[in-house]
This record gives C-alpha cells, structure tokens and sequence, in this order.
C-alpha cells in the first residue's frame, strides 16, 4: 500500500465501522480491521479521529461571470479557491461556467476547463450557464452530456429567462432525456425589479432593507415555477442555495408528488439571521437570496436532519471588504456572496454533529455523497469503498480553532463568521491517495487537480 490511514473511525453515508484503510495508486485498495503497517509506505494515524469521504462542494465560482474589462470579478480563483477547498475538507469542487455573450456553452467548458487544469489543487467539474437558449445551444446539451458534462445551470432571476421561457423549457427536455440534471437560481425578476422600485420610491436604501429587495415570495414563486417545469419536461432540479421555509414546502409538496427536485441550502442560511443586516456593516452578509429569519433557519435545520434538504455547498463567490461596503451600493445593488469553502465542513460538523442536530451519516450525506450522486460522480466519489477514488478527510473532533480571516487561505479578506469558535477540524486531507493537506498547511500544488468527467444523474 502507498498509504495507510489506521485506528480510525470510518463513516459513510451509510453507516460506521472501526477500520483501517489501505490505498493504492490513488485508490482505496484495502478496508479491514487491521492492515499491518509494514506493509504500507506511509501510515498516517487517525486514532480518536473520524475518517469521512472528502468533501463534494457542487457550486462554487472560481471564474468570473464575464472576462469584460470592468465586470464582476470575485477574489478567488482556481488556485486560491481550491486551496482554500482543501483546508477544509473539499476535495471535489463544481464550478458555475459562464459563457460571453455570443459564446457557446461549450466554450464555456473549455475556456473554464482550460483554467482549472493550470490552477487547481483539487478536481473539478464544470456546470455550463444556458445564458441563451438558442439552437447552437440547445444541440451542445446532449453533445456534452455524452461527454461527461451531465448538467446546465440557469436563473429565474434574470429578465431574460421570462424572455425566452419556452427555449429554456427545451433545453430541460433535452437535459432530461440525456441523464442530466437543471441547476436553477430560484428567485423572481419581476417580484425583485418590483421591491427594488418601491425602496428606491421610499428611500429605505440601507443594507437594513435588503431582504425586502429579495423577498422570500420571491424565492417560494420561483420555486414553485422551477418544480413545474420539472414535472413538464421531466428533467430532475437541483434548487441552489435554498433559503426559506417557505421554498422548502414548496419542494417537500413536489417530491410528495414524485417531482424529481433537490434541495441544496448554503451555510449562510444555517448560521446567521437577516438581523445582521441591521449591524454596521450588514452588507458583509449579502448573499442572493437574503438572509432570513430564525423561523427559516430551524425550518432549515429540521429539513437537514428529515432528509428535505439534499446537500449543503457554499455558492463560494468572495468579495474584499470594500468592494462589499462601498457607500456607492445601497439595498439594491449589494454585492451578493461570501468566502465559504474553508469553513463550510468544519461549522457543520460543530453546529450539526457535535451539538446533536444531525448524525455523522447525514454529515457525510449532505457534503459528500449526495452531491456525488446527484452528479454523476458516485461511486468515485463521495464512498468509502473498494475502488473509489481516495478522498479521504480524518476529523479530528476535539480541535477547536477561533475563525480568523488573516489565517484562512482564500484572498477574501474578513469572513462573515469573524472570530466563531469551531470545534473539529480535518487533521489531514487525502486527494487521490495523496496527503494534500494537514491542519492548516495545504500542500497539494496547483495543476494537479484533475477534471472529473460524469456519468448520468443518480437519484437519491
């Protein structure tokens, strides 16, 4: 064996087991009850440790939406993002692909897929944005799900897509038939054009009103469309970065009717409430949607642990300070996005884990294994089993760190959770068979992570 993790607690999905793992050219070769050490190169000791597959973060934004002098720019990018993936348990990251205007999906994948293959640390999947639901793009769908794209992504929020509706429903059905599965923003353009009107009529432009620019029927409409379109075409939704209860029933109501959605939330709206927006500096917490209240949160809560919530991902999209709290921005035009791929794992395994809220099982259901499967990328990814790509996190579950911006590793220079205190920690982290990080230093370098070509959608 190249490696030996031993004495560890292991931890799927599925169940746990005391065991020991042996790995082989970037695979797990071996699970027994005891491996002897001399028959391995390198041991790595995870005595009192958990041994849970690496982290699969689906939605992350490592490239720009646009690479027009001028545009939106976030601060991380495939090198800093995935290193920043990597000290907290990530090893699997799936980036939001835009296309220029006038550009194909496909040019998309290969000018992102270009980029990652110089500048990540860890592997990567690629979902192309449908800006344009034309006829070059609706024939790339099935071209590239063949391929091992099996995904498009989209927003309700754009005024385009009330546009051409109907295009975007064929790009579903096309989706569908080919064993794919719809990324949608959900929230209403029309409802949000309309509040930010009426701020911008009644001057209540502080970042104290921003949720009222975003409301939360704005998030519940659009997902109740988003579950229509799902029953008409017969293509499987993946509903990103849920934020309100009233989403969330709209989703339980259509998987009671056998719609084929799933439900992914971020940590934003697990941890934090829209009183943050009343603090000095409340617009540090922008995110699309809104916060929301301490109802949505436990609603939330309570949908991890039943099993209405799928996944949770970061919707990673960091800004500096300042670009977040320029006094040019008011309620309508905040920045929208945080840095959360370090912190995700670790504050889910310290509020959900440690304080009861959810089991081990579901920790490595909701950051791993069902993003795996809803992707394509199961049992590659996100299992401990025989033949399965060694991603492999050891948590030490006694560690406690004070969350503290100049330390992570992202280019992001404060974070929403600014001096938390976090207990349990990846001790090391295993990409492929190789140690790629260990407490705090990352030591995988970038270009060595690998594009990760996917089968057809699994359900769950």
């Amino acid at each position: 064996m190249d490696l030996l993790i031993k004495n560890g607690l292991l931890v799927s999905a599925g169940g746990r087991s005391n065991a020991d793992i042996g790995i082989l050219e970037g695979k797990i070769a071996r699970i027994s009850d005891s491996i002897p050490e001399q028959e391995c190169i390198r041991v790595l000791d995870a005595t009192d440790c958990i041994v849970t597959p690496g982290g699969v973060d689906p939605h992350v934004h490592l490239t720009p939406p646009t690479r027009e002098e001028g545009g939106w720019k976030w601060v991380d990018d495939f090198d800093s993002g995935t290193e920043t993936a990597l000290a907290g348990g990530v090893t699997s990251v799936g980036n939001i692909s835009f296309p220029e205007r006038g550009e194909s999906i496909r040019t998309a994948i290969d000018v992102d897929g270009a980029e990652a293959s110089k500048l990540a640390r860890a592997d990567f999947f690629l979902h192309p944005v449908l800006l344009e639901p034309n006829d070059e793009n609706l024939r790339e769908i099935p071209a590239l799900h063949a391929e091992g794209h099996t995904s498009i992504k989209f927003f309700l929020s754009f005024r385009r897509f009330d546009r051409q509706v109907d295009s975007y429903l064929k790009a579903m059905r096309s989706v569908g038939s080919s064993g794919g599965i719809a990324l949608i923003h959900c929230e209403d353009a029309a409802i949000m054009e309309c509040c930010c009107n009426l701020l911008r009529e009644s001057g209540d432009l502080s970042a104290e009103h921003y949720p009222h620019s975003r409301p939360v029927h704005a998030e519940a409409v659009a997902t109740r469309r988003a579950i229509a379109f799902s029953e008409t075409t017969d293509c499987p939704v993946y509903i990103v970065h849920l934020a309100s209860g009233e989403a969330l029933r709209a989703c339980t109501e259509g998987r009671a009717r056998s719609i084929k959605t799933f439900v992914e939330t971020r940590p934003l709206y697990l941890h934090l409430t829209e009183e943050k927006y009343k603090e000095e500096g409340g617009a540090r917490y922008a995110g699309a949607p809104p916060l929301r209240s301490k109802e949505d949160v436990f609603r939330l809560w309570a949908g991890l642990s039943f099993g209405d919530v799928d996944t949770i991902a970061t919707d990673h999209a960091p800004w500096m300070l300042a670009d977040k709290l320029d006094s040019k921005r008011d309620a309508t035009t905040l920045l929208p996005g945080v840095a959360e791929l370090e912190t995700n794992m670790p504050m889910l395994f310290s509020s959900g884990v440690l304080e009861g809220k959810i089991t081990l099982e579901k920790f490595v259901a909701l950051t791993s294994t069902n993003a795996a499967k809803l992707f394509g990328l199961y049992p590659r990814k996100g299992s401990l089993s025989i033949g399965a790509d060694a991603d492999l996190v050891v948590w030490d579950p006694n560690e406690v760190r004070t969350i503290d911006s100049m330390k992570t590793k992202t280019r992001c220079d404060y974070s929403p959770y600014e001096g938390w205190l976090v207990k349990g920690w990846p001790r090391y982290t295993v990409s492929r068979g190789e140690l790629v990080a260990q407490g705090s230093e990352v030591m995988g370098e970038p270009g060595r992570g690998k594009l990760i070509l996917r089968g057809p959608h699994q359900s769950l």
